[in-house]
C-alpha cells in the first residue's frame, strides 16, 4: 500500500483561530445556531480533519463527497505549488495554456467511451447548468430549437445555479426562490420505500419508474424535450440507489425520443462506485456528463462536462466561423485547478483508488447494515463506498434528531453528513477496515443517544 503523505504543511498557520464569526454567512448552515455553538475543523491528514485545539475527527464524508484521495495529499499541494510558480492564471477566451488541454485530454482518457469532448467549469453547480446549455444549443443546432423542456427527478440535486435547481426536485433548495425556469418537468423519485427499506445494494424493483418519461412525453409532445438529467445514485437528497434495469430503461427511452440524457457524476465520479464513474459501474453511458468534487480532491475548486463526439461535433460544425457556443467562466481551466487534476488524477491511478474502494465495500456494507437494530432507524441504504442511515423523525420536530446525531458525532471524533433525520456517508476511498469500525461504532452510539 502506497504510504499517504501529508502535506508538511501548515500546521502553525491552519490552526488559527477566529476572534469574529459574524462576517462570514455560511452556505446550507443555521448561522444562528452555529454561530453560538461553533464546530471548527483547522488541519487535514490521511482520513482526518484536526480541530483548532488538536482533537482528531475522522472523516466519514470525504469532506463534502470530494476528498476521495483523503486530505493533505502532497503530491497535489507540490502540483500546486510549482504551477503557481510558473503560471498563476491564464485567460481561456481565444487563448490557451498547455495544462488546460492536458487536463482535458487525461479526463477523456477515463470517461466512458465516446465522452471525449471536456468543458471546464468550477464547480458541480455550474458543470450542472453548462450541461443543459449544451443540450439546448445541440438541439437548436441540429434544427430542433423547439426542444427546450428540460426534465429532472424528484429529489434530484443538480446544483445551487437557477437550472440546477429548476431540474433538480428538492424542494428546501427550491422554496425560497419562486418562479425558476419555465418548461421544466420531473420524473418521480426511484425510492420506494415500503419495497426497498434496508436493500443492499440496488433494489431489485422499481425500474418501472423509467416509464413515466413516456407519459411526459406523451403530455408535452417529444420534440420539446430537450435532455433528461438525473444522478446515477442520488446523492444529496439521502443516498436513493437505482433500481436494477431502471438506468437502462431511461436510457433506452431518451434514445427512442431523440432526448439527451444526462448523468450528474459530481458525487458518483472519481472512484466513489469502485470505477471510474457511475455510467460504468452502472452499464449505462449518457450523452453528457457532470463532474467537479474528486476532480481534483477538492484543492481547487474545479468542475467539468464531458459531451459526446456527437454533441461536440453538433454544436460546432453547424456553427456559422466565430465562437460556437457561447458560455464560459472566467476561470474554466484554471492553471492552478488543472495542476491539481492532473495530480489527482496520478494518484487515483498509482494507488487503484477505484479499486481500493471496491475491496472494502463488502466490509463498509456489513457495517452499515449492522445498524438495523438500532433505535429508530427506518432505513439503510448502501452502494460503492456510499451509505445512508434514515431515521424517524421526532414528532413535530422533523431534522431534530439528524442534526442532533451529526453534532454527537463530530464531538466524539467522526465526521457525518446530515440531511434532515438521514445520515450520509461517503468516506474517503483511503479508508481501512479501521476506519469503517470506528466510524459506525461512533455513529451507533449517537444514534443510541438520540433515542427518545
Amino acid at each position: 500500500m502506497n504510504e499517504i503523505r501529508p502535506a508538511s504543511a501548515a500546521a502553525d498557520t491552519a490552526t488559527s483561530r477566529p476572534n469574529n464569526l459574524e462576517a462570514y454567512w455560511m452556505p446550507f448552515t443555521d448561522n444562528r445556531y452555529f454561530k453560538q455553538h461553533p464546530r471548527m475543523v483547522a488541519r487535514g491528514e490521511g482520513m482526518s480533519y484536526f480541530t483548532p485545539e488538536g482533537r482528531e475527527v475522522i472523516d466519514g464524508t470525504a469532506g463534502l463527497w470530494c476528498c476521495n484521495a483523503g486530505h493533505g495529499r502532497r503530491e497535489i499541494t507540490e502540483a500546486i505549488q510549482r504551477q503557481a510558480a510558473v503560471l498563476d492564471y491564464a485567460p481561456n477566451f481565444q487563448l490557451g495554456h498547455p495544462i488546460a488541454f492536458e487536463a482535458a485530454a487525461r479526463i477523456a482518457e477515463i470517461t466512458p467511451e465516446g465522452l471525449d469532448r471536456v468543458f471546464f467549469t468550477n464547480s458541480g453547480s455550474e458543470s450542472g447548468d453548462t450541461a443543459l446549455k449544451i443540450a439546448l444549443a445541440y438541439h437548436r443546432a441540429r434544427g430542433e430549437a423547439q426542444r427546450t423542456r428540460l426534465v429532472g427527478r424528484e429529489r434530484g440535486y443538480h446544483g445551487v445555479g437557477f437550472g440546477g435547481m429548476s431540474v433538480g426536485g428538492i424542494g428546501g433548495n427550491r422554496k425560497q426562490f419562486g418562479a425558476l425556469l419555465p418548461y421544466t418537468d420531473h420524473l418521480p423519485s426511484t425510492h420506494l420505500p415500503g419495497q426497498h427499506a434496508f436493500t443492499r445494494g440496488q433494489p431489485e424493483h422499481g425500474a418501472h419508474l423509467a416509464d413515466v418519461l413516456e407519459n411526459l412525453v406523451a403530455l408535452h409532445g417529444a420534440d420539446t424535450i430537450a435532455a433528461v438529467m438525473v444522478e446515477p445514485v442520488a446523492g444529496s437528497t439521502g443516498v436513493l440507489v437505482p433500481p436494477v434495469g431502471y438506468l437502462q430503461r431511461l436510457r433506452e427511452l431518451c434514445t427512442k425520443h431523440g432526448i439527451l440524457l444526462i448523468f450528474d457524476e459530481v458525487i458518483t465520479g472519481f472512484g466513489r462506485l469502485g470505477t471510474n464513474f457511475g455510467a460504468e459501474r452502472l452499464g449505462v453511458i449518457p450523452d453528457i456528463m457532470t463532474m467537479a468534487k474528486g476532480l481534483t480532491n477538492a484543492a481547487v475548486p474545479m468542475g467539468a462536462v464531458a459531451a459526446s463526439n456527437d454533441v461536440y461535433d453538433t454544436v460546432v460544425n453547424s456553427a456559422p466561423n466565430g465562437i460556437e457556443l457561447f458560455h464560459g467562466y472566467t476561470y474554466s481551466g484554471h492553471p492552478l485547478a488543472a495542476a491539481a487534476a492532473l495530480a489527482t488524477l496520478d494518484l487515483h491511478r498509482a494507488e487503484d483508488l477505484p479499486g481500493r474502494a471496491r475491496a472494502i465495500e463488502p466490509a463498509w456494507q456489513e457495517a452499515a447494515h449492522s445498524l438495523r437494530d438500532a433505535p429508530n432507524v427506518t432505513d439503510i441504504r448502501d452502494f460503492g463506498l456510499i451509505a445512508a442511515v434514515e431515521l424517524a423523525a421526532r414528532p413535530g420536530k422533523p431534522g431534530e434528531r439528524g442534526q442532533n446525531v451529526f453534532r454527537r458525532c463530530f464531538d466524539n471524533g467522526v465526521l457525518v453528513r446530515v440531511t434532515g433525520d438521514i445520515i450520509a456517508l461517503s468516506p474517503p476511498l483511503i479508508i481501512e477496515k479501521a476506519h469503517v469500525d470506528r466510524i459506525f461504532g461512533t455513529l451507533t452510539e449517537a444514534i443510541r443517544a438520540e433515542a427518545g
